[in-house]
């Protein structure tokens, strides 16, 4: 198999791992850099994520345009895909999901923070992207073209995951797998979070030794193997999972 053809299998294996683990329902999408030209990036036609097949798959500048003569019709929002990878060279692989579990935090002035450990790869306090700020109140919150797009690169700055007012997250990843793994545990740390406040306001966040060293992730390794191939198998596409590294 091809880098570009294990590429695309991953997306088709994201897409689906995000729709049974309810991160994405009829919206929401993620996105590879492609492999062998880090200047374009891969993310399915406009099509729900669950029923992402590897025919889907097109072939995007980091501008948000399609490579090549493909007239399918693409997501509006892939310049959300687009602006992260254009400010961050380092960055592999991006999800953009509407999940209400993280609704509130982009809403109100309380910072989301991780509070479990599957969920410390987040960081510190999630930054907030509200379109509205640079662009004012006639948007319908949609990222739907480059300013859009690399307005909303630049809150996340070097962090992995902003939230987006009235609208959902973005997140970035160094792996399709990391990032995966950030989106389906950032709604579960949302929801535990929200519990924990409805019990007491003293709530206890991680302390930042305790997320020192979870931004290095190896998709390789047994721990990360593991989710990856217990996700896809739920999903129903284990069959694109390749060999167990």
């Amino acid at each position: 198999m091809s880098n570009l053809e294990r590429a695309i299998a991953d997306i088709v294996i994201a897409n689906r791992i995000l729709a049974h683990q309810g991160v994405v329902d009829a919206y929401g999408h993620v996105s590879i850099r492609h492999p062998d030209n880090p200047e374009r990036f891969l993310l399915s036609r406009s099509r729900s994520p669950e029923l992402v097949e590897a025919r889907d798959i097109m072939e995007f500048t980091l501008d948000g345009k399609v490579v090549g003569d493909d007239r399918r019709p693409p997501y509006l929002e892939r310049f959300i895909h687009g602006g992260i990878f254009e400010a961050r060279p380092e960055v592999m692989a991006v999800v953009h999901s509407h999940a209400e579990e993280t609704l509130p935090f982009g809403l109100t002035d309380v910072p989301l923070k991780p509070v479990i450990h599957v969920a410390s790869a987040i960081g510190g306090p999630v930054p907030v992207w509200d379109i509205a700020e640079k662009f004012g109140h006639e948007t319908n919150l949609l990222v739907t073209n480059t300013d859009h797009g690399r307005d909303l690169a630049k809150r996340l700055g070097n962090g992995k995951v902003t939230l987006m007012r009235g609208h959902g997250f973005a997140a970035a990843g160094q792996t399709v797998q990391d990032v995966v793994r950030l989106a389906v545990y950032l709604p579960v740390n949302a929801r535990v979070m929200t519990a924990a406040m409805r019990l007491s306001p003293n709530f206890k966040a991680l302390a930042p030794g305790e997320m020192e060293g979870r931004n290095t992730f190896n998709p390789k390794a047994p721990e990360s193997w593991r989710a990856w191939e217990y996700w896809a198998r739920r999903a129903g596409v284990s069959d694109l999972l390749g060999e167990v590294p």
